[in-house]
């Protein structure tokens, strides 16, 4: 089975769409979370994801957008938050507020959660990965951080695809992984996308300049 995985489209449109273009045929696409957030088009991103049944988790952004509390957000997340509230409708909204903060698919083989098994807001940066994070499943997939990275143990994968939409890890190209689960196999890729047109709408929406100008660098 080949499953594509991706975290952390944060509202960005343009780079969904440059991931979805490069994306090879899968059985499957999954999500750890943070479909909103950011980004100008949280609509257009939240539909993508439900027209296509993508099985995701809620993110602290995709909470925050559900709920209107974002407590220890900055200026950046803040104003993310309160643009997609303001354009998404309140069935959007509930929509993202019933996501499960985990899920088990694929006959068990699969789990996939925001930032921890044990704390779903928890930052799980590379240094953090171990087998000890694995409860059983073959493979575990998480997000939050935008940093993508994989290890591979005996008792099995350990997976974080990066961020489509906000990439943290000093690559500007949107992220996603590949996830070959008969062959327990890992591809990390990355798209070029138009970053302009990106910044372009930011400022548009009167949303943080910054929230564009970041994505030229991947920090």
């Amino acid at each position: 089975m080949k499953i594509a995985v991706i975290s952390d489209v944060h509202s960005n449109k343009v780079a969904l769409e440059a991931v979805a273009a490069d994306m090879p045929d899968v059985d499957r696409i999954v999500s750890p979370g943070d479909v909103v957030g950011y980004g100008p088009w949280p609509g257009e991103c939240l539909e993508w994801v439900r027209e296509r049944d993508v099985p995701t988790v809620r993110g602290n952004h995709d909470r925050a957008v559900a709920t209107g509390s974002y407590p220890g957000f900055n200026d950046l997340a803040a104003a993310g938050v309160e643009y997609a509230r303001d354009r998404l409708s309140a069935e959007q909204r509930e929509w993202l507020g019933d996501l499960p903060t985990e899920r088990r698919l694929f006959d068990g083989r699969v789990k996939i959660v925001h930032g921890h098994p044990d704390n779903p807001d928890h930052y799980t940066y590379p240094g953090e990965f171990g087998p000890d994070m694995l409860g059983g499943e073959d493979v575990l997939l998480l997000g939050h951080t935008h940093v993508q990275h994989h290890e591979r143990y005996e008792e099995g994968i350990v997976l974080n695809p990066g961020s489509v939409g906000q990439p943290r890890d000093g690559d500007p190209g949107a992220a996603y992984a590949l996830l070959d689960l008969d062959a327990m196999t890992v591809e990390q890729r990355r798209v070029e996308y138009d970053v302009g047109t990106v910044i372009d709408a930011v400022a548009e929406a009167g949303l943080p300049r910054r929230i564009g100008t970041r994505l030229g660098t991947g920090r």
